[in-house]
């Protein structure tokens, strides 16, 4: 249950700039905003929906035959067969990503450059590691530009509640 929450959490997160907002704000240790202490609504029958991180390995998986890959067993192949495999994989499963994403690097700076961290950085944007001491700004060598989503596009999900969680159908070829 957790799991599902945190992979939906992740994604919300990651296509919603106010929530990520408010998200970093909780885990910064701001108290939860008070609600007022009305009784709960009555429960609505949920419409069919579905998470919007299965809606992502769908399409992984529909484009660059993603899950396949990753839930085949390896043993019996070469790597020569594995590296052709990962390949197509890759390459398909990288158009997804920048179809829906349109990723960017955070900073344009190359990897192993001098970058400042400012004062007052966000942790979202700026992971410091090493010997880390006293306060910001640091400067310090970049080990990865880090990327930024320049948008969000999941596929909206238009199937019924049986299949909600359905990562790929199953195909049956007729003769």
């Amino acid at each position: 249950m957790r799991l599902a929450v945190a992979v939906r959490a992740f994604f919300r997160v990651l296509c919603d700039g106010e929530l990520a907002r408010r998200v970093e704000s909780l885990l910064a240790g701001a108290p939860a905003p008070a609600g007022p202490a009305a009784p709960p609504a009555p429960a609505k029958a949920a419409p069919d929906r579905r998470s919007e991180a299965i809606g992502l390995l769908a399409a992984l998986q529909r484009e660059g035959r993603l899950v396949d890959f990753l839930q085949e067993p390896l043993a019996g192949y070469s790597d020569a067969q594995i590296g052709a495999a990962a390949r197509d994989v890759h390459r398909q499963c990288g158009e997804v990503v920048r179809r829906m994403f349109a990723l960017e690097p955070i900073l344009a700076e190359p990897e192993g450059a001098a970058v400042d961290v400012p004062e007052g950085y966000d942790t979202g944007i700026y992971r410091v590691t090493g010997n880390v001491t006293g306060q910001p700004p640091f400067r310090g060598t970049m080990v990865h530009h880090g990327w930024r989503a320049t948008t969000c596009q999941v596929p909206e999900w238009s199937g019924g509640r049986e299949a909600s969680r359905v990562v790929a159908p199953v195909e049956v070829e007729l003769k």
